[in-house]
């Protein structure tokens, strides 16, 4: 639970660091990198906030579904740092740097909230 908890409190502070950067950084100054770049953030926060719940799930004697929930912190986290991060360097350079990690990133994101389906259908 703790882990869960650290990983959503972090990324939730670097998504909103990350928010302040692309509103006012110099380097994202084209209209389409900064809007590139804003989807990362909201994409970011969002999972952040997703990992709250993962915390939440984790720290529940009764939560069944135990390894869905941490399939879910898991695959959250990679698609953080796949389709958000593919997403800000593209904001800030104009390129991706590793080709294909945003859609694997995004499928991550789609893992992740499948494995909280499952809690959610998990009978204990």
């Amino acid at each position: 639970m703790r882990l869960w908890l650290f990983l959503a409190a972090l990324n939730g502070l670097l998504a909103a660091a990350a928010g302040a950067y692309g509103s006012h950084a110099p380097v994202v100054t084209e209209s389409a990198h900064r809007d590139v770049f804003m989807t990362a953030v909201q994409y970011h926060m969002w999972h952040a906030l997703a990992l709250f719940a993962v915390a939440w799930l984790a720290s529940r004697p009764d939560a069944p579904g135990s390894t869905a929930v941490r399939v879910a912190g898991w695959a959250f986290t990679a698609g953080i740092v796949l389709f958000s991060g593919s997403l800000y360097a593209l904001g800030v350079t104009g390129s991706v740097p590793v080709p294909g990690a945003a859609p694997a990133g995004g499928l991550s994101f789609f893992v992740g909230w499948a494995a909280l389906i499952r809690v959610a259908v998990a009978r204990k």
